[in-house]
């Protein structure tokens, strides 16, 4: 009892037993990984605009609804090519000596996770509309609109980024929505989060709990193909929006264009795997390869076609999977 009376020796040996195991448990761990864990060869540092842009997207809370770790779960495949892995954290450092902010790999997933969104989404003209309100690009989103990062002129100087945002959401306010250096360094920090492949050319590991595909048989007993409404739901929609008009002076409407309308499909998919920069003279952004960054298989593509084919209006000749991949071949020869 006289060791419990004494509060010299109880706390004292309270404090060494909390030194000892904060030596066990998080000191020795993490040094053991930082020997034991680089960065990826390939791995690109954060620019200096990036930086701040990491620092931006810290004080406004993103983190707290948006993670950055791909588990490697099958549920998890459609965030990105492969299931995160230490290395992916071992090049990122502390902010400074009093904020261990080097990870943002974030615990809730309110919003899509971003560890690949530099990938799925690069293009700078769509992040900046979505962070001004996000319900320009998706009606249902639940996202907070960001407006303090945009300014309104009358008359936008040369070197100003102007958004372009519909009238309905300026709420009566006169000018052009111009992008503040603060919103340009979050979208470049945004377009920076993507996966390093793996060197040697070495094998992803494996998603787990992988999905049984379903398949639904037609009266007549003919296989039907993959949901093509979905599909373009998950890479199309967010910029060409559900009714396929996408958004005037943003992202050019699907309905009625001539590209999806044409009988040889054979530009269309190109663009869906190579991008598309041809009206960039109208003030269009350019397109990301969508089918080659999301690694969309020809069944996949000519589901997503044949919904635009033959949705909104549009009637025009639908595509085999057989097409699309004879397509695709001849595209990768002549890259070659």
């Amino acid at each position: 009892m006289e060791f419990f009376d004494n509060h010299k020796k109880l706390f004292g040996a309270t404090f060494l037993l909390f030194a000892a195991l904060t030596i066990l448990v998080a000191i020795l761990p993490a040094l053991h990984n930082q020997r034991n864990n680089a960065p990826l060869p390939n791995a690109e540092p954060l620019s200096d605009d990036a930086v701040k842009g990491k620092a931006i997207f810290i004080a406004n809370g993103c983190v707290a609804c948006h993670t950055q770790q791909v588990r490697n779960v099958d549920m998890d495949k459609i965030w990105g090519s492969r299931p995160s892995i230490a290395s992916d954290y071992a090049g990122i450092h502390r902010t400074d000596i009093w904020r261990n902010t080097a990870t943002l790999m974030g615990t809730e997933r309110t919003g899509p996770d971003l560890t690949n969104i530099g990938s799925r989404q690069p293009s700078l003209d769509w992040n900046l509309v979505h962070l001004y309100n996000p319900r320009i690009v998706v009606k249902e989103s639940i996202m907070p609109a960001y407006p303090w990062l945009f300014t309104i002129k009358a008359e936008p100087e040369k070197d100003d980024v102007v958004v372009s945002v519909p009238d309905e959401f300026l709420k009566g306010k006169a000018g052009k929505v111009v992008a503040t250096p603060r919103a340009l360094q979050l979208v470049a920090y945004l377009q920076s989060l993507k996966q390093t492949p793996l060197p040697d050319g070495r094998p992803a590991p494996e998603f787990l709990y992988k999905k049984a595909e379903k398949k639904t048989v037609a009266a007549d007993g003919t296989v039907q193909g993959l949901d093509g409404a979905a599909l373009y739901a998950v890479n199309c929609q967010s910029c060409h929006q559900p009714n396929g008009e996408g958004l005037k002076g943003a992202f050019p409407s699907l309905k009625g264009s001539k590209i999806v309308l044409d009988d040889d499909p054979e530009i269309m998919v190109n663009i869906i795997m190579n991008g598309y920069n041809g009206r960039a003279q109208e003030g269009f952004p350019p397109m990301p390869a969508v089918g080659t960054d999301n690694k969309l298989s020809a069944e996949e593509i000519a589901a997503i076609m044949n919904h635009e084919k033959t949705s909104w209006g549009n009637n025009a000749k639908q595509v085999t999977p057989e097409q699309v991949q004879q397509i695709v071949d001849a595209v990768k020869q002549k890259a070659e």
